[in-house]
């Protein structure tokens, strides 16, 4: 009986830590030049697949919708906005590929590895466009 109890708290001890090295959640991106907060982002699970959206804008400058985006997004509004779509979990690594990330201040598509860093209070945010590539590091809001 007392093995079982012990299982079970160190069960609820440990599922919030494993849950937490996982793109999935609330995250602030920052911009790679400034190093300024630029939105919220919330990362859920799509039938398999990462979907993120901007839940809220964080800079004063902030266009109120895509005019840059090429597809179904042109002149969407900011917040609600998809900017992840897929990506699954490589087997045997903390990283999520496959899937692309859109920068919605100039329209571009990457191609977009997501890797959470620092026991899951990070993200660090790749996107590849050709053999060129932009790295941010997001911050976990919850």
């Amino acid at each position: 009986m007392r093995q079982a109890l012990a299982a079970i708290v160190l069960m609820a001890i440990t599922a919030p830590a494993l849950a937490q090295m996982s793109p999935l959640g609330l995250w602030r991106s920052v911009d790679d030049k400034s190093g300024e907060p630029k939105a919220e982002i919330r990362i859920v699970d799509q039938a398999g697949a990462l979907s993120g959206r901007i839940e809220k804008t964080l800079r004063k400058d902030a266009k109120p919708t895509c005019t840059e985006c090429q597809d179904d997004r042109k002149d969407q509004p900011m917040v609600g906005l998809e900017v992840i779509r897929g990506g699954k979990k490589d087997e045997g690594k903390d990283v999520w590929e496959g899937g692309r990330i859109l920068d919605p201040e100039n329209g571009k598509d990457y191609r977009a590895s997501l890797t959470p860093i620092d026991g899951g209070k990070k993200l660090q945010v790749r996107g590849y466009l050709g053999p060129f590539w932009r790295t941010q590091t997001w911050q976990r809001v919850e």
